[in-house]
């Protein structure tokens, strides 16, 4: 990379921080090619952005970001990991470190708190935020669903009343004709 290359990759790696609430910090070394690119993908599904840098460019490119804390983690070949949910990234992480011993979770941010590796597995354990849509969806509508049910409830059971007294009126009739 020429300078001019630097200076672009790093600005575009700002802004993307900038953006962004969660970070991860890996370490990948002796990973294959395949290995990344299956990571990339699964990080991809997960909506988050897998990119391998530089310490010294991802240095600078942490400046003026809320992640400034993270510049302590940055020692040897690193990754950096980045969605704007911040447990679909952990997730993706902490699976693909439980599967593959040369991916190591380092640590951290979440904002401006900085996270340990086991905060990160922590942070893993937490159901994502389509999940939490999903539970509270269904907890609106199981209740909906409930007082509808008890609202036809007694209709139907009048209606069963009334069929058994014109069923029992009908046997009476019949009996008396015979």
């Amino acid at each position: 990379m020429d300078r001019t290359e630097k200076r672009e990759f790093v600005t575009e790696l700002n802004q993307a921080l900038s953006a962004t609430s969660m970070i991860v910090v890996t370490r990948n070394t002796g990973l294959t090619v395949a290995e990344v690119t299956e990571l990339r993908r699964k990080m991809g599904a997960a909506g988050a952005t897998y990119k391998v840098a530089k310490n010294r460019l991802t240095n600078l490119a942490l400046d003026g970001t809320q992640f400034d804390s993270l510049k302590s983690l940055l020692k040897g070949p690193i990754a950096l990991a980045w969605a704007t949910d911040p447990v679909a990234v952990a997730k993706t992480a902490v699976e693909f470190a439980k599967t593959n011993e040369k991916f190591v979770v380092v640590g951290g941010a979440l904002g401006s708190q900085t996270l340990s590796a086991d905060g990160i597995k922590a942070l893993a354990e937490l159901p994502s935020l389509n999940e939490l849509r999903a539970r509270l969806v269904g907890m609106i509508s199981t209740p909906a669903t409930r007082i509808a049910g008890i609202l036809q409830a007694p209709a139907g059971q009048l209606a069963r009343v009334f069929g058994a007294y014109a069923k029992r009126d009908e046997v009476e009739a019949e009996a008396e004709a015979a």
